[in-house]
């Protein structure tokens, strides 16, 4: 095995290995000190990996695995969201009842998130995404409360439901793929020349599009991310959710224009990215705000690969990953200072206010952040025209959203003003706030996106500044008047069809009885890592 092979193998095999570990209640006991320790090996590979094919199995059943750009960008930063807020869940299990079950759903989690960004075959993707989805159900789950369990059943449910249809699509993408390959490199040129292309295209899609939160199918996302423990909230809405916005990457063809399918995208992205900020807007809640700020910013994401498809631009793929890997950096260290601001009196306040203010304000684009860098990455593909303009006025209500955030964030504080937070908490929050400052300025022309010196032109951060500055102005007039606006409940539309949600769904007793089952991961883990490898073998055999 080459270098690069065993570095992919290790990053894989170590949160599977310490996984299978907790089988052993002695293990389990001691993963909870461990848990920052698991993603270190996927760093390393994110750094170091090169492109080479690593294949496990044999010929009945075989997995493939590579690093190409989009996911090694990605995985270095999922690999240091994970190690933070592994070490942060290290300090907050410390008061809860229930870390061997936490562990489990957590190196689940992480196995497959890892696996997702490694994998380089149809199966093994199908398959890892498989395992991610349970795992962070059962973050959900780890909330302990009835609105946690609802928010699990609920998240586990869509999973399911775009899991049929990516299925299918990519059914469909195997049975025209050459040579019998599976790999997922060749998937983008097999859709260009299937006789099946608009079909596979669509179903391809939807399934991503549930998963990465897309309108009318959002509604897990806030419920979600408001249930779960904080340091499953932060891997969850940075590195959980950026497996679906990487396999749209690797699977459309960029290399060939098609605005019949992406300006339709883009169009979608686009509704997503302003629907997110006008009902972030009605909550009060910090979480809830986080949530629906990812609804917009995955809308947005979704609006610049729908326009990297129309108009045939190769490029886009990096830059779309850039601009995820920084949401993720950010998002991730938002999510956190929330944990960090709730142990925090408002005498030490300003300690931690002022780093997440900047964060927050860089996610609309504030110059010279790392915000600002990934909405320069994209702009090429954007344009200056009407899509441009769309553009510009999603970063005018990001800015909005965020600086409602902040003023939320500093209403949760605690409630001793010389409270600070503990060391186990902070210090994890500190690590993702220079990540998200510092590395998208290093990996911007580390992989070919831009250089500096453009970055820092007059008119390049002129450009950033004014829809920042436009976007503060509103939030004069809602801190002012905005307790008349109406609070939209979380989740939104499922709000709506609520009760005939419930005619299909039974949610007393079996929920309950669902609840028990699930805690019992040393069982459960096993039996459904089990259904999930059938669910890949199946498309083998479809194949």
């Amino acid at each position: 095995m080459t270098t690069s092979g065993l570095l992919i193998a290790t990053a894989i095999g170590t949160p599977f290995a310490m996984l299978l570990a907790c089988l052993s209640p002695a293990f389990r006991k001691l993963m909870p000190t461990l848990l920052g320790l698991a993603p270190i090996p996927a760093l390393a590979a994110a750094l170091l990996a090169d492109d080479t094919l690593l294949m496990f199995g044999n010929a009945q059943f075989k997995l493939a695995f590579a690093m190409d750009k989009p996911g090694a960008m990605l995985l270095t930063v999922a690999a240091i969201l994970w190690i933070a807020s592994g070490s942060y869940a290290t300090t907050w299990l410390r008061n809860t009842g229930h870390a061997g079950s936490f562990v489990v759903c957590w190196l689940m989690t992480l196995t497959g998130c890892v696996g997702v960004f490694l994998a380089a075959d149809l199966v093994g993707f199908y398959f890892l995404l498989a395992v991610l989805s349970v795992g962070a159900s059962g973050l959900v789950l780890q909330g302990g409360t009835s609105k946690a369990l609802r928010a699990s059943a609920v998240y586990l449910g869509v999973a399911l439901f775009a899991e049929a249809f990516l299925l299918a699509g990519l059914v469909m993408l195997a049975w025209v793929m050459p040579h019998e390959s599976l790999l997922i490199r060749d998937a983008a040129a097999a859709i260009s020349t299937s006789p099946w292309r608009d079909l596979t295209l669509v179903l391809l899609i939807i399934g991503l599009g549930m998963k990465a939160g897309l309108v009318p199918l959002h509604f897990w996302m806030p419920l979600a991310y408001d249930a779960a423990p904080m340091p499953a909230s932060a891997v969850m809405s940075g590195a959980v959710v950026k497996a679906s916005a990487l396999a749209l990457i690797r699977f459309l063809p960029f290399d060939a224009a098609l605005p019949d399918f992406g300006l339709p995208l883009a169009a979608i992205g686009f509704f997503d990215a302003f629907y997110g900020v006008v009902i972030g807007l009605t909550q009060s809640e910090p979480k809830l705000i986080l949530a629906y700020s990812s609804v917009s910013q995955m809308g947005f994401l979704v609006a610049v690969i729908g326009m990297g498809l129309a108009i045939g631009d190769s490029g886009s793929a990096l830059a779309a990953s850039f601009y995820a890997a920084h949401h993720l950096l950010a998002k991730g260290a938002l999510f956190l200072a929330v944990g960090v601001v709730a142990t925090t009196g408002r005498h030490k306040l300003w300690l931690v206010l002022l780093p997440a203010a900047v964060l927050a304000l860089g996610i609309g684009g504030l110059p010279l952040t790392g915000g600002a860098m990934a909405k320069l990455a994209v702009k090429p593909i954007l344009g200056d025209g009407f899509v441009g303009l769309l553009a510009n006025l999603s970063a005018i209500g990001t800015t909005m959203l965020m600086l409602h955030f902040i003023s939320r964030l500093v209403a949760s504080t605690a409630s001793i003003p010389s409270t600070s937070a503990p060391v186990g908490l902070a210090l994890p929050w500190l690590l993702m706030f220079i990540a998200a400052i510092a590395l998208p300025w290093t990996l911007y022309p580390m992989t070919g996106i831009g250089i500096w010196s453009y970055a820092l032109q007059p008119e390049i951060l002129w450009a950033a500044s004014w829809p920042t500055l436009i976007g503060t102005m509103p939030m004069f007039v809602l801190w002012r008047w905005g307790k008349a606006l109406p609070q939209m409940p979380e989740g939104d539309l499922i709000v709506i069809g609520e009760r005939a949600l419930r005619k299909v769904i039974t949610w007393g007793d079996g929920l309950e009885r669902a609840e028990g089952w699930l805690r019992q991961w040393p069982v459960a883990t096993m039996m459904l890592l089990a259904l999930a490898l059938f669910m890949g073998r199946t498309l083998i055999d479809w194949r």
